[in-house]
């Protein structure tokens, strides 16, 4: 690859970033990606034109349209040849990064660091460039530090610069940095993907399904309704854990999925895949609402930069409310009961079973989302 005045990279130890986009989307953590390579990147997918001019701090951007469905292996092959001189490839640890990392890794005959907090090129005193990094273990409660002699490729954990854990393209206005550049690779530079690898062995895509709003990774939610332990308050352990699994259908119902903190998913009221902060997910919604949540530093520390913030509370001085674009002065509770009632939720299977069903298809209607 070469930079905008076309000066080659090949002998000067750089870092670039790979970000996968989904009809013009960007992962969570694709931001700090960016930011971890310098404001350098490669956008590929579907929508990657706009992806790329959405991404915030960009130097040189590169792009490059797949079209729907994603075959990592494929691309991984097409993609060695063009970052090839980079001695280190940062992408984001999203689940489009996660299988693509290490194909392309394969792919490069370099080393793979997965869920690193830091990483950045270095000098050794004969001249020579390596990759330092600071390598999450132990369900990320323990750091090692690593040095690669030579190349490698990273995946980057969402959340680690803090604040801002990624961007949603397509959501946001146009955030491109002035002065950046920001180009298409042509064919002679990829070519095509399917040339590049025909035995890559990648699945074929029969079907692109929807993930379910329920049980969907929360790191890719444009909306999320999140619980705390305001929204509970006065209520025992089933009672409790009742509230939040009505919580978990209003949010469906409302087009989002069920966050919660971290006091939540200590008392076993909602499963921890659900925890939202910095010893749980990062997320970076178009819209997060908050019922009962105080606004923790710990929690906050997981938002990344939501568009909008609406916030629940008896307090009307809390952090969360603080900081939300609403803040409704109310028992949170008690409206998550109300909205169930609106929107069709089946409060009384959610006391028998735990996990009921929508009462209705009504309760889902686009009329009822306002």
């Amino acid at each position: 690859m070469s930079d905008a005045s076309g000066v080659s990279q090949e002998q000067v130890p750089t870092a670039v970033a790979i970000v996968v986009a989904r009809d013009g989307r960007l992962p969570v953590g694709a931001t700090e990606a960016v930011a971890e390579a310098g404001g350098r990147v490669v956008v590929v997918g579907s929508g990657a034109a706009g992806a790329a001019r959405d991404l915030p701090g960009v130097v040189h951007a590169w792009w490059h349209e797949t079209g729907p469905g994603f075959r990592p292996g494929e691309l991984a092959h097409a993609l060695a040849p063009v970052v090839g001189p980079e001695t280190l490839v940062v992408l984001p640890a999203s689940p489009d990064g996660r299988d693509l990392a290490p194909r392309l890794a394969a792919a490069m005959g370099r080393p793979l660091l997965a869920r690193v907090l830091t990483a950045n090129v270095r000098i050794d005193k004969d001249g020579n460039p390596g990759v330092q990094a600071s390598v999450a273990r132990v369900d990320d409660h323990v750091l090692v530090a690593v040095d690669v002699p030579g190349a490698a490729v990273v995946t980057l954990i969402g959340g680690s610069r803090g604040g801002h854990g990624g961007a949603h393209g397509g959501a946001h206005e146009s955030v491109v940095s002035p002065g950046a550049s920001i180009e298409a690779l042509g064919s002679s530079d990829i070519g095509s993907t399917s040339e590049s690898a025909p035995d890559a062995l990648d699945p074929d895509l029969i079907e692109l399904v929807a993930p379910h709003l329920h049980t969907m990774d929360l790191g890719h939610a444009t909306r999320v309704v999140a619980g705390g332990a305001g929204m509970v308050s006065g209520l025992d352990d089933h009672q409790a854990t009742s509230r939040f699994s009505v919580l978990v259908h209003v949010a469906a119902a409302l087009g989002g999925s069920a966050g919660a903190t971290r006091v939540a998913t200590d008392a076993g009221w909602t499963g921890y895949e659900r925890q939202i902060g910095t010893t749980g997910v990062t997320v970076d919604p178009d819209l997060y609402v908050a019922f009962g949540v105080s606004g923790a530093a710990q929690h906050t520390g997981g938002l990344g930069n939501p568009r909008h913030i609406v916030s629940i509370n008896t307090d009307p001085s809390c952090p969360m409310t603080a900081m939300a674009d609403l803040g409704l002065v109310a028992d949170a509770g008690d409206l998550v009961d109300e909205l169930a009632r609106r929107l069709g939720v089946d409060v009384a299977g959610v006391a028998s079973t735990g996990s009921p069903a929508l009462g209705s298809p009504s309760g889902t209607s686009e009329g009822n989302h306002a």
